[in-house]
């Protein structure tokens, strides 16, 4: 495929998140509410679509599991299905509880329902008491001490893979995380020096978040390019794509799904080829490879 730009997302292209943001989603919730999701269901809220952000993630599947607590009867597949119907998204998740459970039920869920905490735990579970000290400004509670899950984070991106995208395109970043985590990872496989600031867009520089085409249109118009390839492991990152295509015809979007995250094997295939997806690749490695076929 001619590509002017290429850009990539972090969590499940340059670096594999299993055992740190994933690990935290369901060990957060289980340290503040004593119950928790299994770690397979994670990607039911992703497909699910508005889960961008891990925090929001980590929010209603604790909404789930108090839910559940006061009635709420449906299984996890189930709720999540709502969700997708509902538009995706914590919002859409606050309606599948109260018209499923009534108005009373919902306020005692929603009095229980501690967001601040769950985010809070989040991060000294993902970040270790020294970097959550370094970057969020306050001291760790929990009782048990934690390096970070952060530093459990395997580079997927083969160096040689990496000087060859930067040699022969344009490269960006567009991710769900906090600038200063993005900026972690990116140090971590090589692309902190490589890609300017411009030419990212992590959490603090929009609101809207994926599938919003906004990032992904502005670092196309920054590039100048005619032809953008964007690689991702969620289906919300193809409809990224899609949407850019939508809302700036004057330019090529095409998403590229990753089978490096939570989206694996033939069904992860399937599900990326559904929302129609350009390519599904087994992992970022082979992004050269088939740009040049």
């Amino acid at each position: 495929m001619n590509a002017d730009a290429v850009v990539l997302d972090i969590d499940g292209v340059l670096v594999d998140v299993a055992d740190s943001y994933r690990r935290a989603i369901v060990e957060s919730i289980d340290a503040v509410y004593g119950r928790t999701i299994r770690a397979a269901d994670i990607q039911e809220f992703k497909d699910a679509g508005g889960f961008n952000n891990d925090w929001e993630l980590t929010d209603a599947a604790a909404l789930y599991i108090l839910a559940v607590e006061e009635g709420y009867s449906e299984s996890l597949e189930a709720f999540t299905d709502e969700i997708a119907a509902a538009g995706g998204g914590v919002g859409a998740a606050e309606t599948v509880v109260r018209e499923a459970i009534g108005a009373r039920a919902t306020q005692r869920v929603t009095d229980r329902w501690n967001r601040e905490r769950l985010r809070d735990v989040f991060q000294q579970l993902y970040l270790g008491d020294d970097l959550y000290r370094g970057l969020e400004g306050g001291e760790p509670d929990l009782e048990r001490e934690t390096p970070g899950f952060i530093h459990d984070e395997p580079v997927v991106l083969e160096r040689a893979v990496r000087d060859r995208l930067l040699a022969d395109y344009d490269v960006g970043v567009l991710t769900g995380r906090p600038e200063a985590e993005a900026e972690i990872a990116l140090d971590r496989v090589g692309l902190d020096d490589a890609v300017p600031v411009e030419h990212r867009f992590t959490m603090d520089d929009w609101e809207e978040g994926k599938p919003h085409p906004r990032a992904l249109t502005t670092l196309a118009e920054r590039f100048g390019a005619d032809s953008v390839v964007f690689v991702g492991d969620t289906l919300d990152d193809v409809r990224t794509a899609g949407n850019a295509a939508e809302a700036d015809p004057d330019r090529e979007y095409r998403g590229i799904g990753v089978l490096t995250g939570g989206l694996t094997g033939e069904e992860g295939r399937r599900k990326y080829e559904r929302e129609g997806a350009a390519a599904v690749l087994e992992s970022v490695n082979d992004l050269p490879e088939w740009l040049e076929s």
